[in-house]
């Protein structure tokens, strides 16, 4: 396969010089609203140029979005954008070792302006109230406007600062760079920000909010700068160490920061102007973000590692950190990452720690509005916990019906008038789904599992299918042989008294639910059942990304990467991801999905799909 040169001449649309017109870029210099607003929630480092770095990535369509480009700019990389990218973000801190020792630099390599790492507490740290934790190896580009949203950058591997793990533990500054030290060293790695990449567009298509990579700058020996952006980057986390340290005005600062910058954004609307009415509007939104997320998490088997610290989501439930984030094939809810000094909680544990997380939210909210800061256990039967149960579980209903291919124009009749039908269906849905193999727990490359022997994505796609076809149930051996997966021994698959009737109860149930929407919608049911086939086809998907799936797609593509320019890549991730979207209302226009498939990009395509079938019920 030949390889695609960076381009530095431009035809069609791309020949305006507004199209090349690379200014907006110019607004991200390391000046952030947030070193105005909240003094104590950052530390500041000069920077300088780091040479040796190339383009390897850049995602055209986030910067469109984002207003860094053109809408009519081709999805080329000319020399004119590269150097714009290297200029922008291809830069390394000046660091404490670097003072203590030092250490100069050619002035004219030192950007004028300060970037921030940003404070927030991490549990991996000595000190539990976050006073020596935060962005390790990350600085805060700035922001960008356009259209009316403003958006963080963030950068990650340029670069040791003091805020990380490693400084602490062994109480002393490091060189970036140090090989004697992996993630105090301060650096990236590519095959990192390439995984963060394929998951991130695969997640954000797929409507979870998440960080997305702008941009990934890579040097010698596997080292790069990954770029990434969202709306607004503020952790629970950012808001937890000013509580722990019971800091009022610092916290004060930082949650009225994120309720303006919520409101500035329009991600909320009519936001109360009293300051207490202001508070309990912060406190609802976060109570339905992470009551929603952790449905969502658990019914898409997405493993987030929530803990207490609020440090590995962000407060608009946007995921990030994709180092530990894993989406399973199957229900894995026994599976525990290592973590070297601690196991992580597991998928089903992931709902009281976001219950706990709200439970701080109440706790911040409380001292906000007396300025005592009261033990959190006094907030364990807070309204707020109560109403956190309430939209969990009403989430998981709209999930089920909606993995079921239930349109959903149905679905608020469904949630409020029969409730009960969902749930008796979710009584035997739950049962297959959470069936363990008999195998036990053992040990996987990055921590401990205990396998799951039903994949109820495959039922759902199939059964209707069967009984469209058949017009009647199908046996109870037909239904075991459809949901079997290949971790199930012989023994796991034994069709007992107990079993049969949840078969029976789930094909019962399934088929009354359509039934009803046969009767509102005034449909035939055959109608009913055809528009379910076609929506859960999408849906559940045979070929389904997993955290296994993904390690060996980057496996491949580094393998690969002569070959590939950004272009390419880009183009490869924008195919792959087009094949990995599961909502049949999100579904590209066939002229758009099939846009970049040039010929040359087929194979690549073809085989990370194929990686992704042989991985499909892993973790």
């Amino acid at each position: 396969m030949g390889s695609l040169k960076i381009s530095s001449k431009t035809n069609n649309k791309s020949t305006s010089k507004s199209n090349l017109n690379y200014s907006k870029f110019n607004q991200i210099n390391g000046k952030h609203p947030l070193q105005e607003s909240c003094q104590d929630s950052f530390i500041t480092y000069q920077v300088r140029k780091r040479d040796g770095g190339s383009v390897a990535y850049f995602n055209f369509e986030l910067a469109k979005e984002m207003g860094l480009i053109a809408k009519e700019h081709q999805n080329t990389l000319t020399k004119e954008l590269a150097q714009k990218i290297l200029d922008t973000f291809s830069i390394v801190i000046i660091n404490e070792y670097d003072i203590e020792n030092g250490v100069e630099y050619p002035k004219d390599e030192i950007l004028p302006n300060r970037y921030m790492a940003t404070r927030y507490l991490q549990l991996q740290h000595p000190n539990k109230q976050g006073k020596t934790s935060g962005d390790g190896r990350s600085i805060w580009n700035g922001t960008v406007k356009h259209n009316g949203l403003t958006w963080d950058i963030s950068s990650q591997g340029t670069g040791a600062t003091k805020l990380s793990p490693a400084t602490h533990i062994q109480n002393k500054f490091f060189k970036t760079g140090d090989p004697s030290i992996s993630y105090g060293c301060g650096y990236s790695e590519f095959d990192e920000g390439l995984a963060t990449l394929m998951f991130s567009e695969v997640m954000q298509k797929n409507n979870y909010e998440t960080e997305r990579c702008l941009a990934i700058i890579k040097f010698k020996d596997n080292i790069s700068i990954n770029v990434r952006a969202n709306s607004n980057l503020i952790r629970p986390s950012h808001m937890f160490n000013h509580l722990k340290q019971a800091n009022y005005d610092a916290l004060k600062d930082i949650v009225n920061y994120y309720i303006d910058r919520q409101k500035m954004n329009n991600e909320w609307q009519k936001v109360p102007k009293t300051t207490k009415a202001r508070y309990r509007y912060f406190l609802k939104k976060q109570v339905e973000v992470f009551a929603k997320l952790a449905a969502n998490f658990e019914d898409d088997y997405i493993f987030c590692w929530l803990d207490w610290d609020g440090d590995n989501i962000l407060m608009n439930g946007g995921i990030i950190d994709y180092g530990s984030i894993r989406q399973f094939g199957l229900y894995h809810h026994e599976y525990r990452f290592d973590d070297v000094q601690r196991y992580s909680t597991t998928i089903k544990e992931q709902k009281d720690k976001a219950k706990y997380i709200v439970q701080t939210f109440v706790q911040i909210v409380d001292f906000l509005e007396t300025k005592e800061k009261k033990p959190i256990a006094e907030f364990a039967a807070s309204e707020y916990l109560e109403q956190f149960d309430e939209i969990f579980e009403t989430q998981k209903k709209y999930n089920l019906i909606s993995k079921i291919g239930i349109s959903p124009k149905y679905h608020d009749w469904l949630i409020q008038k029969k409730s009960q039908e969902i749930e008796e269906l979710q009584r035997s849905f739950y049962y297959f789904e959470k069936a363990k193999s008999s195998f036990g727990l053992y040990e996987v490359s990055d921590g401990i599992c205990w396998d799951a022997i039903f994949s109820m994505r495959d039922i759902l796609r199939e059964y209707p299918q069967m009984i469209l076809s058949r017009g009647e149930w199908i046996t109870r051996e037909e239904f075991i042989n459809i949901a079997k997966s290949s971790y199930a021994s012989k023994a796991d698959l034994e069709i007992n008294s107990y079993r049969a009737n949840k078969i029976d109860t789930f094909q019962d149930s399934y088929i009354k639910l359509l039934h009803l929407v046969s009767k509102k919608s005034k449909k035939r049911f055959d109608d009913v059942l055809l528009e379910v086939v076609m929506r859960s086809s999408i849906i559940n998907k045979y070929e389904r990304v997993t955290g296994d799936s993904i390690a060996r797609i980057v496996e491949s593509m580094m393998k690969k990467y002569k070959k590939f320019d950004p272009q390419t890549i880009f183009n490869v991730v924008h195919d792959f991801r087009e094949h990995q979207t599961f909502d049949p209302d999100n579904i590209s226009p066939k002229s758009e999905r099939v846009a970049n498939e040039k010929k040359h990009l087929k194979p690549i395509v073809k085989e990370l799909l194929k990686i992704v079938r042989d991985y499909r019920e892993g973790i």
